[in-house]
């Protein structure tokens, strides 16, 4: 009989890591959240005197209920445990186990939630607020124009490349989620803002290695998506917005504004870098809302 050799988890993440990273191809945040996800059932299974390689079905049906007593949401629950399904998969094809306890495992019922969406005057607003007497207001009106003109997610935006962007045809390469590239057209207010940016940008000492980078804060590094964060949540603050937004809201109103607009579904799917229409046609389901609030405020029928 063949003897198994185990190795000790931190080899095995060391291993995982270099997996995720060169075979699967995923984003440095995907990863950073598997290995979290990893080293979180590695303490729980500690605590109860087991292992990676002893747990079992129970045990992490066991977890998973651990996670909801402890008020994490079902939709960070079903990611958890889509980060943990991925751990056990690899050890699976490496021969480290014999069976995989979490193919009976089953994610937590996650509701449909439509996403939050600003109405255009709220955008405007936005802009608006901006403090063009600081240095970095040409820059945050150009975050915010893009956000909502190209529907960039966060980190899309943080990494955006100067040399991405092509001015003449009205269109930039974004790289997304595992390292894809999409075309991306801008919108007229997205280029005229980060024009102007530009020429504040070139009085910037930039950081060694950030030179391509668009969005760069006042010591020349880009910016972290924490602080484009505050950035949009302290605009819509300032413009006397009461709803619950992040950078991600933009990407929503522009899906949302688009569909509404008239514009193709695929279209749509095509320029936010969605793999699977399903992931669009939420917002379908948001616009389908929109029109049966149109119904109700404007058929004869309705009307009191």
């Amino acid at each position: 009989m063949t003897t198994v050799y185990l190795p000790e988890y931190r080899t095995l993440r060391a291993h995982y890591q270099a997996f995720l990273t060169l075979e699967r191809g995923l984003s440095e945040n995907t990863r950073i959240n598997y290995l979290a996800d990893a080293d979180r059932l590695v303490d729980w299974l500690d605590n109860i005197g087991q292992s990676l390689y002893t747990a079992t079905l129970d045990c992490l049906q066991g977890f998973i209920i651990d996670l909801h007593q402890l008020g994490i949401a079902p939709r960070s629950q079903a990611r958890i445990l889509s980060g943990i399904k991925s751990l056990y998969k690899y050890m699976m094809t490496e021969g480290l186990i014999e069976n995989n306890p979490t193919l009976l495992l089953e994610s937590p019922r996650l509701g449909r939630k439509l996403p939050e969406v600003l109405t255009v005057e709220e955008i405007n607003d936005m802009v608006g607020c901006v403090d063009m007497t600081k240095h970095e207001g040409q820059r945050n009106r150009a975050i915010i124009e893009t956000l909502y003109g190209c529907g960039l997610r966060v980190s899309e935006l943080c990494n955006l490349r100067i040399d991405n962007i092509n001015f003449d045809e009205g269109f930039m390469i974004v790289i997304g989620k595992g390292d894809k590239q999409r075309l991306v057209p801008m919108s007229e207010s997205s280029m005229d803002e980060i024009r102007l940016w530009l020429r504040n940008r070139a009085e910037i000492p930039v950081k060694r290695g950030e030179e391509g980078i668009l969005f760069l804060g006042r010591r020349g590094k880009r910016l972290t998506r924490v602080m484009v964060f505050y950035i949009v949540r302290d605009l819509a603050e300032a413009a006397g917005v009461r709803k619950t937004i992040s950078p991600h809201t933009l990407r929503h109103s522009f899906a949302t504004h688009l569909l509404e607009g008239g514009a193709n579904l695929r279209a749509i799917q095509q320029m936010l870098g969605h793999e699977s229409i399903a992931t669009t046609e939420l917002y379908l389901h948001l616009d389908k809302s929109h029109l049966r609030e149109e119904i109700l405020t404007y058929h004869p029928r309705n009307a009191r």
